[in-house]
């Protein structure tokens, strides 16, 4: 029996999708502010504070190492989050993620440096970013799916954006906490200094949690769970109805190696003895091309509103490839204007194009059933490759750290991936949001049991 399109929801009459979209932007913005002062800080400080200082090299290729360790750890959290997200809600995934993050995050702020107890303090380091990965690995997908499925089905790329508006905030603010910290004297700095953005987690959660507990279930997830019911087996359903649809995810998420690439090894890179810029400059370029990416990412959305999803995917994944290489190059001639300017287009421009548009990309590929763990595990997997893209970069630059060029070249081939996912998907902007995920738009072919 054919679908008939569903009655505007009530709540969407009183400002329901904007409730989301803030509620989703603010509490991105608060989780991501945790997940990126720790990327500031793997490039900048921990590798005197908990790596060997007698080898330089070596201690910032595994300070950097630990930073991926998050990402190895999200496809876990992904399958956890995502099965329990699909059978119990958006809602109660985005509050528990909210809390994990937090109370991560605090910890880090408290452990003993190496000095005082050796290996174990990088150990310690190592299990807060775990929990730091799991707590990402829902994040997103939930408040992915939370404006969406709340969101009118004309306006979905713009109202998802605002998840990853927020996710930029968050890096917005991280940067801005860190230049004042960044400057100071050295010894303040790696005592006591670096702690600070850690232990303010404690007032992130407090406020994200507020914010979160306050926001209403979807109107679509709820008709699920009122009529089909929710799935028992999430993931058994997954793989056998979107398979292929995961692995385009996948291939898309690792445009995110061009965010891993620009936030943490390019800062290593230049602040390091063989180009010499200041620490507290390069974090200007990162908050400078966030500030621009704010702007720039629900604009993308809002165009792929009107030509669809793929082209302006398209342009960031390749234009991304383009735009790295040039700023790299920048970083390389020591010109500071030159790469502040090449680093607001690569990043707050160009990137965006593909930031802003995958939360509604990837979200329409799946069905409301399965829609959170499709988008976290597809993600997820994708992300893990790109967070260890900064550790590879770092070998692929040599042991004197220098070898931009190769760098730049290892950023554009894992922008290939996106590219091929994005041409062999079929656009989803005009299909309404009750059929999205459907074998067949229009037609409303009952799928197979959702007890599977």
């Amino acid at each position: 029996m054919p679908h008939s399109v569903a009655p505007r929801d009530p709540a969407e009459a009183v400002g329901q999708p904007k409730k989301a979209a803030a509620a989703a932007w603010i509490g991105s913005a608060l989780e991501y502010y945790d997940f990126f002062i720790y990327g500031s800080a793997a490039a900048l400080i921990f590798p005197k504070v908990f790596f060997d200082e007698s080898d330089p090299a070596t201690a910032t290729l595994l300070s950097l190492a630990t930073f991926g360790v998050a990402y190895a750890a999200r496809p876990v959290g992904a399958l956890f989050l995502g099965h329990f997200g699909d059978r119990a809600g958006r809602k109660k995934v985005m509050v528990f993620t909210l809390l994990l993050m937090g109370l991560s995050t605090f910890l880090i702020g408290c452990l003993p440096t190496r000095a005082q107890v050796g290996t174990l303090a990088p150990v310690l380091l190592v299990l807060c970013r775990v929990l730091q990965g799991i707590s990402a690995a829902g994040e997103q997908a939930s408040a992915n799916s939370m404006t969406l499925e709340h969101a009118p089905s004309n306006r979905r790329g713009f109202f998802t954006s605002f998840t990853l508006g927020g996710t930029q905030g968050g890096q917005l603010i991280a940067t801005l906490v860190f230049i004042p910290v960044a400057a100071l004297p050295e010894h303040q700095l790696l005592t006591w200094g670096w702690r600070i953005p850690f232990w303010a987690s404690v007032v992130v959660a407090a406020v994200g949690y507020f914010i979160r507990r306050r926001l209403e279930e979807t109107p679509a997830f709820a008709k699920q769970a009122a009529t089909e019911g929710v799935a028992k087996l999430p993931l058994a359903v997954l793989m056998r109805e979107h398979w292929a649809d995961v692995l385009r995810v996948i291939g898309g998420a690792l445009v995110a190696s061009v965010s891993t690439i620009f936030t943490v090894w390019a800062l290593a890179y230049a602040t390091s003895d063989s180009v010499g810029m200041s620490r507290s400059s390069m974090l200007w370029v990162g908050a400078l091309a966030n500030l621009v990416a704010l702007a720039a990412i629900p604009l993308w959305a809002a165009l792929s509103d009107r030509i669809g999803r793929r082209p302006v995917f398209l342009i960031g994944a390749a234009g991304s490839a383009i735009a790295m290489f040039l700023y790299l190059w920048a970083i390389s001639t020591g010109n500071y204007p030159l790469t502040l300017v090449l680093g607001i287009v690569a990043f707050g421009v160009v990137y965006s194009a593909a930031n802003g548009v995958w939360p509604s990309f990837y979200g329409e590929m799946f069905s409301t059933r399965v829609r959170l763990s499709g988008m976290a595990i597809g993600t997820q997997i994708g992300f893990a490759v790109a967070g260890f893209a900064v550790t590879f970069a770092a070998q692929i630059a040599g042991p004197d750290g220098t070898d931009w060029s190769s760098v730049a070249l290892f950023t554009a081939a894992l922008c290939v991936p996106p590219v091929i996912a994005a041409l062999s998907a079929r656009e989803t902007h005009t299909i309404p949001t009750e059929q999205l995920g459907e074998r067949a738009p229009g037609n409303a072919s009952r799928r197979e049991s959702v007890t599977a």
